[in-house]
């Protein structure tokens, strides 16, 4: 039985779930110059690819319970973006990931996007623990790992380049 995929609301954003007509939104965000510098193949997709990609990302909540969300200012109805979950096979994990248009990097939304969804995970879904995979060379996405509390692992190859691991346990309810 396929649930219904949850929007969510943080104080600046609406993560909601992804419609077939955000492909465009999301290949014009793909060719930005930087957007995808540190991602395994740097080259933005073609749009074909691209709704290909967003209709897995639906077909993912069916099978996972879980998945990324299109990331909207509040009050806002142009896609900027992306976060959430989305389960790894060939780590057998759980990741945590975002990816912003560029002029809203900075800004404090990917933290906020990632918290929400390392939330979700959490306390929705009910997981012990999240990965999140980061190039090392991006600075800027390893500060939003670490505001969001997440810890440095260790280096490994994935998808043929190097990528730093972070993780984040569930907070012990006792603990706080």
């Amino acid at each position: 039985m396929t649930h219904p995929i949850p929007t969510l609301h943080t104080e600046r954003l609406t993560l909601a779930p992804f419609r077939p007509e955000d492909a465009a939104a999301l290949h014009r965000i793909y060719g930005v110059e930087g957007v995808l510098q540190y991602f395994p193949d740097p080259n933005p997709p073609p749009l074909e690819r691209v709704r290909r990609s967003v209709a897995l990302h639906l077909e993912h909540w069916g099978k996972y319970g879980y998945g990324n969300w299109g990331i909207l200012p509040a009050g806002e109805t142009a896609l900027v973006g992306w976060a959430g979950l989305q389960y790894v096979p060939e780590l057998e994990e759980t990741e945590v990931g975002y990816l912003l248009d560029r002029p809203f990097w900075g800004k404090g939304y990917a933290t906020e996007a990632a918290r929400a969804s390392i939330r979700f995970g959490f306390e929705q879904i009910g997981l012990e623990h999240l990965i999140a995979l980061v190039h090392p060379e991006n600075i800027a996405s390893q500060r939003v790992l670490e505001k969001c509390g997440l810890v440095y692992e260790k280096t490994i190859p994935l998808w043929g380049i190097q990528l730093r691991l972070y993780r984040i346990q569930k907070p012990d309810p006792v603990k706080g």
